[in-house]
């Protein structure tokens, strides 16, 4: 099914909502197993502080735990990265296992801010945590690290698995102190309304449960 991207406007709507509560709305549309579509616990927000981070993947792989050829330029990534739709999310699987030194730190980080990245995704570690934080610049990762190792990027543009999640250059990111999902973009445009419908049906049932009033047969009509 042939889609375009998402408006500037219709990215920020969706970053109005939180993960749990956008993965409740793709559950509705039936598109995926619902144990499918969302990282493993281990790739976690570094700076949940930052809210919600939406952008489309532009992916990577790299290692650390020996040296490169030396004969490795990163210009074709920045390039790549340049080319995609924004806002961009630069997710990069780190080869390594375990992961031993971290591509992502205070230079990398404001490369790829600069780019038009919100944010980057690894199972790899990060690093600079002080100076990487007022950039307002996302981390999730598997880690925080102390050193860079011998890192060095093997190639760009090839699906990538962050946390048991396969994602590909072009998929729409949506993450926050949940952790992070792609969401299916044929959907994407509906999942605010169908949030909406979500929250509504939440909120009625959360504010019998707080009600002095309250009872449990009326909790039964509501939730069948």
């Amino acid at each position: 099914m042939q889609t375009t991207r998402l408006t500037a406007e219709e990215l920020e709507c969706l970053r109005r909502y939180d993960t749990c509560t956008v993965a409740n709305a793709i559950e509705t549309f039936d598109v995926r197993p619902r144990t499918a579509g969302f990282a493993s616990p281990e790739i976690r927000s570094i700076f949940p502080q930052l809210g919600v981070m939406v952008g489309y993947a532009v992916t990577a792989r790299a290692r650390a735990n020996r040296p490169g050829d030396g004969n490795y330029s990163r210009h074709g990534w920045w390039d790549a990265i340049a080319a995609a739709p924004a806002p961009r999310v630069a997710v990069i699987q780190d080869l390594d296992d375990p992961p031993v030194g971290a591509f992502w730190g205070e230079v990398q980080s404001n490369i790829h801010r600069a780019l038009g990245c919100a944010g980057c995704v690894t199972n790899g570690g990060v690093r600079d945590l002080r100076e990487v934080e007022p950039l307002g610049f996302h981390y999730y990762a598997g880690s925080v690290m102390v050193s860079h190792a011998y890192v060095y990027m093997v190639d760009f543009g090839t699906p990538v698995t962050i946390g048991g999640l396969e994602i590909r250059t072009g998929d729409l990111i949506h993450a926050d102190m949940h952790g992070v999902q792609v969401i299916p973009e044929e959907i994407a445009r509906e999942i605010p309304a169908a949030a909406e419908k979500i929250i509504a049906k939440e909120r009625t049932i959360i504010s019998l449960c707080q009600s002095p009033s309250f009872e449990l047969d009326a909790l039964k009509r509501l939730q069948p």
